[in-house]
């Protein structure tokens, strides 16, 4: 229960993953839904921690003890998601109901030819962004994604979509290139989008309040806004059954931060906190309203592998000098985590 994130084996094998890519492509969705039921069961039967993980998480969420179904319906939620990325990667959005709700913000933006960091989370779908595209062509949507992990969903996937293998930022390269490539991306006017609510091991964190207690968010993301000043877009793509998403952005900072202009250590993790606290609160609001989409299947609240702020400073020297950016080490490492 308490393993880290990533040290948890991928779910299923190359080849079953294959399997139910191909019955999706050649058999259609309909048919690739029936194989979530032994999926479900697989996970339920199979895959302790991941099973105890969602039922400490809707135990929080429900204010209930869960009954089994109600993990069954968390874990067939997740397999749901994941079979329509098959979709969804692949440009087949006319299968999908989705909803889109705050959009106006980020479009002014965009036709202004800003940069914009899209902030997701493993909260339903972040595959739901790519609905962007269709609306606007031309516009050009990076993943920062660390491939390396989970690898054969990864490789099967890219197979659909050559476009969006070649607009992800690998988050398993160098960390002063992954920097450079964000900062770039976001020069061109381009959305950068990454998922910001899991800390990678020794990452510096902030403990906020969070379903009933304190959980760690990575400061990375938020130290990086501030630094390179641009906006900051939170993206929700929550699955409600059937073929319905509702796709949700929130605009979250206007990339005039003040977080920069903090001089001493304790006014800039004072200024980090305020922002990983209002992050938390509106994504604590979110998963209240869709409880099934969390995807966290791990303990998310235990710290033991995250760093204190005291403890991270001490370790990880300045970059700030070799990429012109103030970028300190620690957040560069930390961006390999996201995923």
């Amino acid at each position: 229960m308490n393993a880290h994130w990533k040290q948890r084996p991928e779910g299923g094998s190359r080849f079953a993953i294959w399997l139910i890519r191909s019955i999706a492509r050649y058999g259609g969705r309909a048919v690739a839904r029936l194989c979530l039921y032994p999926i479900t069961a697989y996970f339920l039967l199979v895959r302790g921690p991941e099973r105890r993980a969602s039922r400490d998480y809707l135990a929080r969420v429900l204010q209930r003890p869960p009954a089994w179904w109600n993990v069954a319906r968390h874990v067939h939620t997740f397999a749901s998601t994941i079979l329509d990325r098959v979709f969804l990667l692949s440009g087949q959005l006319s299968r999908f109901d989705i909803r889109v709700e705050g959009l106006e913000a980020l479009a002014r933006r965009v036709d202004r030819g800003e940069g914009v960091l899209v902030f997701g989370s493993h909260l339903g779908s972040f595959d739901a962004l790519r609905v962007l595209v269709t609306t606007r062509p031309s516009l050009r949507v990076r993943i920062v994604l660390d491939i390396s992990h989970n690898p054969a969903l990864t490789q099967l996937l890219d197979a659909l979509n050559p476009r969006l293998a070649r607009d992800v930022i690998d988050a398993g390269q160098d960390g002063v290139a992954i920097v450079l490539a964000i900062q770039q991306a976001l020069a061109a006017g381009e959305l950068v989008a990454l998922l910001v609510d899991r800390a990678a091991p020794g990452e510096t964190v902030t403990r906020v309040p969070f379903l009933g207690d304190d959980a760690p968010f990575p400061n990375a993301p938020w130290l990086i806004a501030a630094t390179l000043q641009v906006p900051v877009v939170l993206a929700f793509g929550l699955y409600r059954g059937g073929n319905r998403y509702d796709l949700r952005f929130a605009e979250f900072s206007d990339g005039r931060d003040t977080l920069r202009q903090h001089v001493s250590r304790k006014d800039r993790r004072d200024a980090v906190t305020a922002q990983v606290r209002r992050y938390a609160a509106l994504l604590q609001e979110q998963v209240r309203g869709a409880p099934y989409n969390w995807f966290n299947f791990y303990d998310f609240w235990d710290g033991d592998d995250a760093a204190d702020e005291e403890q991270a400073q001490q370790q990880r020297g300045r970059v700030g000098a070799a990429t012109g950016t103030g970028v300190d080490a620690g957040q560069r490492d930390a961006l390999r985590s996201r995923t």
